[in-house]
């Protein structure tokens, strides 16, 4: 069974089609790269799934889960996570307190039991330092783990939302620009972290990107879409020399 499925999904905002009959589906383990021109409407597919929006028509599943019957503050209790094109993150906090906060979804203790603090709170409390301090290993976090995020370059904030996504522990992680405003050697060890996500960590990734070096490095599929539809589904190099993908991209010859 497919691990994500959109099926027909349409999205409008008043007469303007932003998704169109959209349907594609997303493998357990795989990295699946939606790309396209500004205005294709790949981030808002992001949105649908992230259930920010609802779709006109069409469904979208997580597993046998249909997504369109949760709101969106269910969506990471199913275990999906997300990073944005623009950073958020809680700038006044630590990279050790914006992590934690990735964890909250695992809370199970109650107000009384909290400020008891009873020994269940505190196995909770060593769990979830564990988990943060691994993903800080994970992705090379550890000279950052107790600076504030305003004081960091924007490459490292970048990093620090993918790890608070981690500590989530998502089954899909949805990556929405991951390259955006790195540098070549910042945008090559983002293609590192990928492939060990997917390959140590088992998470299956969706991800959203302009940097076609990038995809074609860590995808095992791309969907290419213009205007709100699909182009094209296939490897990276199969999308890349389709002729529907050339001409959204370079436009018609004349």
């Amino acid at each position: 069974m497919s691990l994500l499925t959109l099926e027909n999904v349409t999205l409008r905002f008043g007469g303007l089609t932003a998704v169109d009959a959209l349907s594609f589906a997303v493998e357990p383990g795989e990295v699946f790269a939606i790309v396209g021109p500004n205005g294709a409407g790949k981030s808002t597919v992001f949105n649908l799934i992230s259930r920010f929006y609802d779709p006109v028509s069409g469904a979208i599943h997580l597993e046998s889960e249909d997504l369109l019957a949760h709101k969106a503050s269910d969506v990471a209790n199913l275990g999906i996570a997300r990073t944005f094109q623009n950073i958020e993150l809680f700038e006044h906090a630590t990279v050790l307190q914006n992590l934690l906060v990735g964890r909250h979804r695992h809370r199970r203790s109650t107000m009384l039991s909290e400020l008891l603090f009873l020994p269940s709170v505190r196995r909770a409390e060593i769990e979830n330092r564990e988990k943060v301090e691994e993903i800080i290993d994970f992705l090379d976090l550890q000279p950052y783990r107790d600076k504030m995020i305003a004081g960091l370059p924007y490459g490292v904030r970048k990093v620090v939302e993918v790890a608070r996504a981690l500590a989530t522990d998502p089954r899909l992680l949805l990556l929405d620009e991951p390259a955006s405003g790195l540098s070549v050697e910042e945008t090559s060890d983002m293609r590192w972290w990928i492939e060990d996500i997917r390959r140590q960590m088992g998470i299956t990734v969706l991800m959203v990107e302009h940097d076609m070096g990038l995809v074609s490095g860590v995808s095992d599929r791309v969907l290419a879409m213009a205007d709100g539809a699909k182009l094209a589904l296939g490897t990276p190099s199969e999308v890349q020399s389709h002729p529907a993908v050339i001409e959204a991209y370079l436009g018609r010859a004349s």
